[in-house]
């Protein structure tokens, strides 16, 4: 049986041309969900996918990069796949599947590559934020916390783990709000 696998990051963004694919690929079960790549943590439709396929299942993605961001845990879960006696195919990146010795070792380099490239994201989007903030464009977030009323609810005598539950905050937040005043 051919099970699909389909993830996108973010709830604004779209998981049609994914399960267009997987369908056209006649994957008989879809999963598909929309939570980060860069951790397994989390991913419930991968875990029941990965729960769901059984020996002689191929499990199916359209890009590596829709299974896993980091080499460690594209072969963790392959390993995992493997060791069921379940297959993998991703049907854009020249069609691995891990039935061969090639596309097992072509899917190592294209882990590093994605990897690598997650990486490169990450250092300009920090180096971004950090001209964004020396020309003062870039403050940050906006507060979630109103520190005024946690120092109000401080001088009325009320603990932290009190106004956390007053405020619908962590106590955390409370403590971070008090020491910024100092």
């Amino acid at each position: 049986m051919l099970v699909g696998y389909a993830r996108v990051s973010s709830s604004g963004q779209s998981l049609d041309v994914q399960l267009e694919a997987l369908k056209d690929a006649e994957c008989e079960e879809i999963f598909a969900e929309k939570r980060t790549g860069t951790s397994t943590t989390g991913r419930t439709e991968l875990n029941n996918a990965l729960s769901f396929v059984r020996k002689g299942d191929t499990l199916v993605v359209t890009r590596l990069d829709r299974l896993a961001r980091s080499a460690a845990d594209l072969h963790r879960i392959v390993r995992q796949l493997t060791e069921k006696g379940v297959a993998f195919q991703c049907l854009q990146q020249s069609s691995i599947d891990t039935t061969t010795s090639t596309a097992k070792l072509l899917l190592g380099v294209l882990a590093s590559i994605a990897e690598f490239e997650a990486d490169i994201r990450r250092e300009r989007q920090r180096e971004g934020i950090e001209r964004a903030k020396a020309a003062g464009v870039y403050k940050g977030r906006k507060p979630t916390v109103d520190a005024a009323q946690v120092r109000a609810l401080r001088n009325q005598g009320l603990g932290g783990t009190e106004i956390a539950k007053k405020l619908g905050i962590a106590r955390a937040s409370v403590y971070r709000a008090l020491n910024a005043g100092n």
